[in-house]
C-alpha cells in the first residue's frame, strides 16, 4: 500500500498542480534562475501564503541589499503583508556571519532561528554566495546537508534560491529533493516566462515547461493542459441525445440537433454568418442549463449590441445568469492561460452551451504551434467528459477561392462535426450558404443550403440551385 506524502500548499496558483500536490513537508528544493527570473516573488509569495495559513516562515539572505529595498518592491503586490513582518514573516540576514565566522556559523544561526521561530518555511536566499564560500565542494556539501537536516528534523520545507543555473551534476543538485528551473526569455518580440521542475524525489511533477506570469497578484502558473488533462477529470460517456442549435432549419441538416457533449466547427470567411449562428445557439440558454461565450474578436457590449439587432435578447441572459461572456483581446495572449480561464468558467457555473468564437485565437497565443493538437484534444475531451455542446468558430482566410483552409487535418480530426459557411456568387448575385461535411455518427443532410437572416436572426433556406464550385464561393453554371 503506497503512502502519500504530506504536502506544503505553495499558495501560487497552478504551482501545486505541477508539483504533484505541493512541495514536500520537510523536503529540500533549489528554486534557480537568471536575475528577473521571478525567484524572488515565488518565494516570498509561499512565505506569506504560508503564514496565511497559521504557519511561520523565515526568509534567510545572504545578500548585501537591506531587506527594506526588499520591502519597498514587494509592497507593490498584492499578496505582501506588512503587519505579518517579524510575526508570522521573519527576515534575518547572514551576511555578516558568513564574511567574519564562514559556513558552520551560518548553519548555527539558521539552527537557532528556526527554533526560535518555529518555523515551517525556510527560505534561503543566496546559494550561491554560500559556494563561493566554501572552499572545496565538500564544504559545500556539508553546508546543504546541514541545513537540510537541521530543517527536516522539525519538519521544515527548505527552499534554497541561487541566481544561476547550477550544473545538474554539482552537489547541491545532488542533495536537494527538488530543482524548479525558472526562464524568462523572448520568443520573437515577445517575453515569456517559463517553469519547469526538473528533478522532483518520490513524486510524479508534470514534467516539461509550463507558462507562468507576474502580475500585481504575485506569480501564477498555468500548467500545459495536455500534460495536466493526459486524462479527463471525470469519467467520459457516450452522447444520447441531442442540442438545438437554435437556427431554423439547422437542427435538420445535422440529423435532429447537435450531438449533445459534442464539439462542433463552423468555418467560413469573414461575414458568412459564424458568430451569428454561434448568437442563436447561446439564446436558448437558462439558468439550468448556462451557457458562455468565449470570444476573442468582438467587446462584450459591441456582441450584446450584434446580438439585440438579431432579436436575441443577451442582457436578459446575463441578468438571470444563464449567459457569461469572457473577451480574450487578440494581443498577447498565453495559450494554457486562455485554456485554463475556459475551463474554470466552465466548471464554476456548470456550462452546458459554450462558443468559442474564434478558434485562432488560441493558435495565436500558442508560442510552440507543434503542440497545438496535443492541446486542443485534452481541450475537446475535457468539454466532452464535462457534457458540454460547443461550437467553435475559425475564420477562412480567403472571401473565395478554390482552396479552403481548415486549422489543420489533425485538429479537424479531433472534432466531431464539421460546417462550412460561403459566400457564393451566382448570376450577379452574392448567397449565403451552409454546409454539413462531417456529423460523426450520424446521418446528415449532405446538400448545400442557403441561408438568410428572419425575425429569429438566422436561419436555414431552400437548397441552394445546382451549380459547380459553390464550395469554394466561385460558382460555374449548373452541376
Amino acid at each position: 500500500m503506497t503512502q502519500a506524502l504530506a504536502r506544503l500548499q505553495t499558495g501560487v496558483p497552478g504551482l501545486d498542480a505541477v508539483l504533484g500536490g505541493g512541495l514536500v513537508v520537510g523536503a529540500s528544493y533549489i528554486l534557480q534562475g537568471h536575475p528577473g527570473a521571478g525567484k524572488t516573488i515565488f518565494a516570498n509569495q509561499i512565505a506569506f501564503k504560508t503564514a496565511e495559513k497559521g504557519s511561520k516562515a523565515l526568509y534567510v539572505t545572504l545578500l548585501a541589499e537591506t531587506h527594506e529595498r526588499l520591502f519597498q518592491a514587494l509592497g507593490t503586490l498584492e499578496f505582501f503583508d506588512s503587519s505579518r513582518l517579524g510575526i508570522d514573516v521573519t527576515y534575518v540576514s547572514v551576511f555578516q556571519t558568513l564574511r567574519d565566522e564562514g559556513l558552520s556559523a551560518v548553519v548555527k544561526l539558521i539552527r537557532q532561528e528556526i527554533a526560535r521561530q518555529g518555523a515551517t518555511l525556510l527560505v534561503f536566499d543566496g546559494l550561491l554566495n554560500a559556494r563561493d564560500r566554501a572552499d572545496t565542494q565538500l564544504d559545500v556539501k556539508t553546508f546543504v546537508a546541514e541545513v537540510q537536516s537541521q530543517a527536516a528534523f522539525v519538519g521544515c520545507t527548505v527552499l534554497f534560491l541561487t541566481s544561476s543555473r547550477i550544473a545538474e551534476e554539482s552537489p547541491e543538485h545532488t542533495m536537494v529533493d527538488g530543482v524548479i528551473d525558472l526562464h524568462n526569455e523572448l520568443s520573437g518580440v515577445r517575453a515569456v516566462r517559463r517553469l519547469q521542475v526538473k528533478k522532483s524525489r518520490g513524486t510524479a511533477a508534470l514534467g516539461g515547461h509550463h507558462q507562468f506570469e507576474i502580475t500585481s497578484d504575485g506569480v501564477a502558473v498555468f500548467p500545459r493542459v495536455e500534460a495536466l488533462l493526459a486524462h479527463t477529470s471525470v469519467p467520459d460517456h457516450a452522447p444520447t441525445g441531442s442540442v438545438s442549435s437554435g437556427t431554423g432549419g439547422f437542427d435538420a441538416l445535422v440529423g435532429g440537433g447537435l450531438p449533445e457533449g459534442s464539439v462542433s466547427l463552423v468555418f467560413g470567411p469573414s461575414g458568412s454568418g459564424k458568430t451569428s449562428l454561434g448568437i442563436n445557439f447561446l439564446s436558448l440558454a437558462t439558468q439550468e442549463q448556462p451557457a458562455l461565450h468565449f470570444g476573442f474578436y468582438e467587446t462584450p457590449a459591441r456582441l450584446r449590441g450584434k446580438a439585440a439587432a438579431l432579436g436575441v435578447d443577451f442582457e436578459g441572459l446575463i441578468k438571470n445568469g444563464a449567459l457569461e461572456m469572457i473577451w480574450n483581446p487578440m494581443t498577447e495572449n498565453l495559450l494554457d492561460k486562455l485554456g485554463h480561464r475556459l475551463l474554470d468558467a466552465v466548471r464554476e457555473r456548470g456550462v452546458k452551451r459554450l462558443l468559442i468564437d474564434g478558434l485562432g485565437g488560441f493558435e495565436r497565443g500558442a508560442v510552440h504551434q507543434p503542440r497545438m493538437v496535443e492541446f486542443f484534444a485534452a481541450l475537446t475531451n475535457e468539454l466532452r467528459a464535462l457534457n458540454v455542446t460547443t461550437i467553435t468558430t475559425w475564420e477562412l482566410r480567403d472571401l473565395f477561392g478554390p482552396t479552403v483552409t481548415a486549422p489543420g487535418s489533425e485538429i479537424s480530426s479531433l472534432l466531431d462535426n464539421l460546417v462550412m459557411l460561403r459566400h457564393v456568387e451566382i448570376g450577379s448575385r452574392y448567397k449565403r450558404t451552409v454546409s454539413v461535411l462531417k456529423v460523426r455518427d450520424r446521418a446528415f443532410e449532405p446538400i448545400i443550403h442557403e441561408i438568410g437572416f428572419g425575425p429569429g436572426g438566422m436561419e436555414v433556406r431552400a437548397a441552394l440551385e445546382p451549380v459547380a464550385g459553390a464550395a469554394t464561393g466561385l460558382a460555374q453554371g449548373p452541376a
